[in-house]
């Protein structure tokens, strides 16, 4: 049994930001990395016996893990979904959102972004992720149930807001 890679991928949500990242890193890879690492294995492949030649065996390694990277982020953009969410007035919570919510531990910020953005240190998270889910839908004011491996915890919405990530 293999994998069934006629059906649809699932969308990929993704700011306008998160958009960018994933152009930008292509273009790097394609105008800068490779061609670096195809010039590296040319001068090594000149060289000789290919089988002990560390940089020819790198630079061919190299380039596979580019050359998968690419195939990948292209797929990615391929499903993108922009969503624009800067600027949007409402104190319910969507994609996008950045959430300033008080819990046992303090208060923090979070904001709601794609999968290809996740940046934990910055406060956001995957609009798949358990905080996310937790949040999704309600309002300024409210009390979420967040669920975790270690206990369900509290979580009060004190403001929400829509800005350019």
């Amino acid at each position: 049994m293999g994998v069934d890679t006629s059906a649809p991928l699932p969308r990929n949500y993704v700011t306008p930001r998160g958009h960018k990242l994933l152009l930008d890193e292509i273009q790097n890879l394609r105008r800068t990395e490779r061609p670096k690492i195809v010039e590296i294995v040319s001068w090594a492949a000149g060289n000789g016996d290919r089988s002990e030649n560390g940089d020819y065996l790198y630079g061919k390694r190299r380039l596979r893990e580019i050359d998968r990277r690419l195939r990948f982020l292209i797929k990615r953009l391929e499903n993108a979904e922009i969503v624009r969410s800067a600027g949007r007035d409402t104190d319910q919570v969507f994609f996008g959102a950045t959430c300033l919510l008080k819990s046992k531990e303090g208060e923090r910020s979070v904001t709601i972004v794609g999968l290809d953005e996740v940046d934990t240190a910055r406060g956001r998270v995957s609009w798949v992720s358990p905080v996310a889910k937790a949040l999704l839908k309600a309002r300024e004011g409210d009390v979420v149930t967040l669920r975790t491996p270690a206990g369900a915890e509290k979580l009060e919405i004190l403001e929400v807001q829509y800005n350019d990530i």
